[in-house]
Order: structure tokens, then sequence, then C-alpha cells
């Protein structure tokens, strides 16, 4: 990418619905680019790219990005949210982290 010192690097998460498995699929990407917007528009091609790969996959048009405070590496925090909630810690993983529904890997 030209430019880029003016880059940074970006966590992207998009959201995906595979409707034969009934599942939901959150998958985060790397991005370098310039603006935030620049690495949504880039996830989002990307997310286009990854449905036609795959057997009745739709893009939800849900996306949300992280700029990352340098270089990817070893330890690096890639994607980070935050949300306000009186719940006590175990409410709250259970109601919006693991709710015994997830797949993993």
């Amino acid at each position: 990418m030209s430019g880029e010192a003016d880059s940074a690097w970006y966590g992207v998460r998009c959201v995906f619905r595979h409707r034969i498995l009934g599942v939901y699929e959150e998958r985060v990407t790397l991005w370098t680019a310039r603006s935030p917007d620049e690495a949504i528009g880039r996830a989002e091609s990307e997310a286009i790219e990854y449905c036609e790969a795959l057997d009745d996959v739709e893009y939800v048009r849900f996306v949300e990005s992280f700029r990352i405070d340098g270089s990817p590496g070893e330890g690096a925090e890639v994607f980070s949210l935050m949300r306000e909630s009186g719940l006590p810690p175990g409410e709250y993983v259970r109601r919006f982290l693991a709710t015994g529904d997830e797949r993993t890997g």
C-alpha cells in the first residue's frame, strides 16, 4: 500500500449467517488502511468474496472496526468492544458471551 506511514492496522469484525448450519459467525480480519472507513470497505469486499466461496452463507451487514496500536504481533490486541452493563460478571458472560449455543473452531 502506498503511503504506509499514513496507514494503521485495523481489526474488523463482520457477522455472517450460515443458513444450512443454522448459525451466525463473527469473523475478525486484519487490514492496513488510512481510516476506519477504508478498513471497513476492504473488509466488506472480502466478506462478499467469503460468502461467494461458501454455500448458503450471507453477510448480514453488521461491521465494526478497531484501530490497532502499532503492528500486530505476539499478544497484540486486534479487537476490542466495550459495552455498558449493570449485570454481575457471571450473568453478563451468560447473556452476551457464553450462552451455551456457541460453536468454536
